[in-house]
């Protein structure tokens, strides 16, 4: 896809974070497309970048998993957030927010 974006390190964490926070308990495929849907087109997600970030956000203590079955009866990981995962969304959302604030005057100025 030519239209896709590359995102920061850490940013996808930060995705994760709010999906759970917004959506409660997902599988990791579902994740992924309802990232990939708010992000209207502009990033693709596959296996290979969701699930390293899915374990590494569960190392962390952030983010809790548990099997059940899929809307298809297949068995799949389910991932909630933890309160661990709540103060880290803090966090980092003021962070970002702090980040784009910055940039947007950087990129405001006239010189």
């Amino acid at each position: 896809m030519g239209n896709t974006t590359e995102i920061p390190y850490g940013t996808l964490d930060l995705m994760v974070l709010k999906t759970l926070a917004s959506l409660g308990k997902l599988h990791g495929y579902g994740i992924a497309r309802r990232i990939e849907q708010v992000a209207a087109g502009s990033l693709a997600l596959n296996q290979g970048t969701i699930y390293p970030a899915l374990l590494r956000l569960e190392q962390r203590g952030w983010i809790a998993s548990e099997w059940g079955s899929s809307e298809n009866n297949r068995r799949a990981r389910f991932y909630s957030i933890t309160p661990a995962g709540v103060s880290q969304l803090a966090a980092e959302s003021e962070s970002w927010s702090r980040t784009v604030a910055m940039m947007n005057r950087l990129l405001e100025t006239n010189s």
